[in-house]
């Protein structure tokens, strides 16, 4: 299981022209499901973007995570965080998780960030998304589990 964190001073996601989810200061997770995912590795990807510290404290050190800060987490699901791009000019996409069972894990997943008294909102599982945001640094990780 993959997420892509960053953070943001705001982020929203559009569908169809009507926005369907939007945070201020906060996480934006860009999250994708490979095929030996299950929900323990949800539950652990879910504490490491929960805990992991990006956000500045008083000495302006990355230190605090987006509890302490009080922040948002908005959850987008992307399949082609899972593409194999080691060789050739085309993804792919065989160790992505089945629709199903991705969008199990996705739910799953933001479940998870909702029961730790987290702010989250989504996106919508496997619709045509338009995502903005202001990323804060910039700050980007990639978190594996």
């Amino acid at each position: 299981m993959i997420a892509l964190i960053q953070r943001v001073k705001h982020a929203s996601v559009d569908v169809k022209g009507q926005t369907i989810g939007a945070i201020e200061q906060g996480l934006l997770v860009l999250l994708g499901i490979e095929k030996d995912d299950d929900e323990a590795k949800a539950k652990r990807l879910c504490e490491r973007v929960l805990n992991y510290r990006i956000f500045s404290d008083e000495d302006d050190k990355m230190n605090l995570n987006v509890r302490q800060v009080g922040g948002q987490v908005l959850v987008v699901s992307q399949f082609t965080l899972a593409a194999d791009t080691r060789k050739g000019n085309r993804p792919s996409f065989s160790s992505a998780g089945s629709p199903a069972m991705s969008e199990r894990l996705y739910e799953y997943f933001v479940e998870q960030v909702r029961s730790q008294d987290v702010a989250c909102t989504t996106g919508q599982f496997g619709a045509d998304m338009q995502v903005s945001l202001v990323n804060d640094g910039p700050v980007t990780f990639e978190l594996r589990v």
